[in-house]
């Protein structure tokens, strides 16, 4: 049934079949790659639709998959499974012939590794994207360059000119030479010091002011919430794609936390996905050409060359 499916699909033109401008395709939890629809992927030659020249891949499903491709995907690599038309339509230039659409559909049907036919388990081509955090590490300083930067940036430009004039006002009153690497002490000068000229902010605006006057610094103490644990850092942020038969925790271990010692995963950022790189399993290595074959190619043109100045000079 699934067969015959195919070539009356195949038959009613391509136009009609789904396409996917990847070479490496993405699919995230929108589209249920792991169901039990998915049969099989085909990726078809380029400029089969009218008006695109994309790479374009047929997705076969069915709801009555055998007892064999459950939990299985089969890959078809049918890009030289195309006949080009006497007449192309805008970016039409190739269509299925009779015997395309019959490979294919024996392709599919065997079920079975081949040159043009790969199976896979569902979670082969599955993983976990995870969210590696770093702490944040800052140093503070109420230099004169420091307290410009903060009354140019846009947050404190927006508070109250009175306010900003008595902030201003009692940061000069600490010492402009020394450097805090404590976010904590920091603050806590800072409200003595606006405590002193009668300056009372807000958690909010408090935030405003050390933010303009810190700058990132690996040696300083981490920054941590009101629970005592780190705040991540967001320029530090990276993302890791482990693969879905493996352990999240292993993978970490091994591959993450000997170059970052102090990363952590947010388990709550973590999604599932799908990425089938379909060139990576149907890539045919073609070696280079010889050297000796390179350099007398590159002789003989030179020889051309010289050849072509000379009656250039000569005449």
């Amino acid at each position: 049934v699934i067969q015959t499916s195919i070539r009356r699909y195949l038959d009613r033109g391509i136009e009609r079949m789904l396409a996917y401008d990847l070479t490496r395709i993405q699919l995230y939890p929108l589209v249920r790659f792991e169901s039990f629809f998915s049969a099989a992927l085909a990726a078809s030659s380029n400029d089969l639709f009218y008006n695109t020249g994309i790479a374009t891949y047929l997705w076969i499903i069915t709801n009555k998959k055998s007892p064999q491709r459950k939990g299985r995907i089969q890959l078809i690599n049918a890009v030289d499974q195309f006949r080009k038309m006497r007449k192309s339509l805008g970016s039409k230039r190739n269509e299925f012939g009779d015997s395309h659409i019959g490979e294919i559909t024996r392709w599919f049907g065997d079920f079975a590794e081949s040159e043009f036919s790969k199976l896979f388990d569902n979670a082969d081509f599955g993983f976990q994207r995870i969210t590696v955090e770093r702490p944040l590490r800052l140093n503070f300083q109420v230099s004169p360059e420091r307290i410009a930067g903060l009354c140019e940036s846009n947050a404190f430009t927006k508070l109250d000119q009175a306010l900003r004039e008595k902030i201003v006002a009692a940061l000069k009153t600490l010492d402009e030479n020394r450097v805090y690497k404590n976010r904590d002490a920091f603050v806590q000068d800072l409200e003595k010091a606006w405590k002193s000229n009668g300056t009372k902010l807000s958690a909010a605006q408090i935030k405003i002011c050390w933010s303009g006057l810190s700058e990132r610094d690996e040696t300083a103490d981490i920054c941590v919430d009101s629970k005592g644990q780190p705040e991540a850092d967001p320029d530090l942020r990276d993302y890791e794609n482990v693969p879905l038969k493996e352990d999240i925790e292993e993978y970490f271990k091994r591959e993450v936390l000997p170059h970052v010692p102090d990363a952590w995963i947010d388990y709550g950022k973590t999604k599932t996905g799908y990425e089938i790189p379909f060139n990576r399993h149907f890539y045919k290595y073609v070696p280079p050409r010889p050297l000796e074959e390179i350099d007398a190619d590159l002789k003989k043109v030179t020889g051309e060359i010289l050849a072509l100045l000379n009656e250039v000079v000569g005449g």
